[in-house]
């Protein structure tokens, strides 16, 4: 476990440098990627409430499914 949490340590910084060189603050970026997953988990939560099915009831499946419906609407902020 500990190599590899070095490991993925070197490829966070890695990926940082690469997004700084493309002059992409890697900050603002990863920001922007967690509010479009809150924005999506929230949709499927809100469609499984519409459903009545409990978030710990639905299948993988049907998480996946709707998970690829709340990709295809568009974000909101």
């Amino acid at each position: 476990p500990e190599e590899m949490r070095e490991e993925i340590g070197d490829l966070l910084f890695t990926l940082a440098m690469l997004a700084r060189r493309l002059q992409i603050d890697p900050e603002q970026a990863l920001e922007a990627t967690n509010l479009k997953f809150r924005q999506r988990f929230a949709w499927v939560e809100s469609e499984l409430g519409r459903r009545g099915v409990a978030l710990r009831d639905a299948g993988i499946e049907e998480l996946e499914r709707l998970w690829q419906q709340a990709k295809q609407r568009p974000d909101r902020e």
